[in-house]
């Protein structure tokens, strides 16, 4: 499908933009029915004329989205390309028996490949992956104008918090992003004319310390010892559904179990309800013990521990 585009979909560079526009106008605008087939015809037998239809036909959209993202200082031809790429993403996973267009499944791609394009592209350090980020990123600006900030230096305490309410995000999010926004400074840039430091000479290392590290290691140690002890408290059909639920990326539904063992989807439901009733219990009692050990380790005074796994205190010395 994309060879068979690429001469319309990255055909647009900064001195053809306006030729591109206008060529792409002459591509159909398809009704309903027919965007119907062509997407069947495409997503069941692999008809790439199909498929070259749908994509020439929105064309348009992709051209409308692009041209909201003209202030941020990149070619929009680059924009409308990126734009493209996502049309085709979302014409290859498009499903037409869901019952909506091919233009409001499009949408969300479109925008998705534009924004990560101008995340890339806008500064030398990477802006943000998580959605505050990204929000932010995309709205800021807007925000600032809505509450007459017109400078690009820092914002006053009663605008970040603002701002923070109005997008729904922390303050300290804003301060960063406004921060990054201000463009790209060299950690050897001065900090002021007359003070002779640097930028990297003000930074803190926020990173933990080893003893807090080897804290938090041995922490999460004692947690997975704790859950792989508390495991063994359960019968093997226990275990079987609980960890088909619980501990894996995908989760097997209750149908599935159900039949798995001849049961009703209640009945496999009550079983993982008390599964995880008796682990909890268990992982309580032996973080306990695990934590007794630690600190009687720390404080010298060793204890032993029973086959059956209970924590005895060491015999006292007279």
């Amino acid at each position: 499908m994309t060879a068979k585009i690429a001469s319309w979909s990255f055909a647009a560079n900064e001195s053809s933009l306006p030729r591109y526009l206008r060529d792409i106008q002459q591509f159909p605008m398809l009704e309903s029915q027919d965007e119907y087939m062509l997407a069947k015809r495409w997503s069941e037998d692999g008809d790439r004329d199909a498929a070259h239809k749908l994509v020439t036909s929105h064309l348009r959209l992709v051209a409308k989205i692009a041209m909201g993202y003209r202030g941020y200082g990149l070619p929009i031809s680059e924009v409308i390309s990126e734009g493209n790429v996502g049309l085709m993403h979302a014409i290859k996973r498009f499903e037409p028996e869901r019952g909506f267009r091919l233009a409001t499944y499009a949408m969300w791609w479109i925008k998705a490949a534009i924004q990560e394009y101008v995340l890339r592209s806008w500064s030398l350090v990477k802006m943000g992956t998580t959605t505050n980020q990204k929000k932010l990123f995309f709205n800021l600006r807007k925000a600032k104008s809505k509450i007459s900030v017109l400078e690009d230096g820092d914002l006053r305490p009663e605008q970040v918090k603002l701002i923070a309410r109005r997008l729904g995000v922390t303050e300290q999010d804003v301060v960063d992003m406004n921060s990054r926004l201000g463009g790209d400074v060299s950690l050897n840039a001065p900090i002021r004319d007359t003070n002779p430091g640097e930028r990297q000479d003000w930074l803190v290392d926020e990173t933990s310390n080893q003893e807090a590290q080897l804290a938090d290691s041995e922490e999460t140690n004692n947690r997975l010892q704790a859950l792989h002890d508390a495991l063994t408290v359960l019968t093997p059909r226990e275990r079987r559904i609980f960890e088909a639920r619980r501990l894996t990326d995908d989760p097997v539904t209750l149908a599935e179990l159900a039949s798995e063992y001849g049961v009703s989807r209640e009945r496999v439901r009550q079983i993982e309800t008390k599964a995880l009733d008796k682990l909890q219990r268990r992982v309580r009692i032996r973080l306990t013990e695990l934590q007794q050990v630690a600190t009687e380790r720390l404080a010298g005074e060793p204890l032993t521990m029973s086959s059956s796994g209970a924590v005895n205190p060491s015999p006292c010395r007279m």
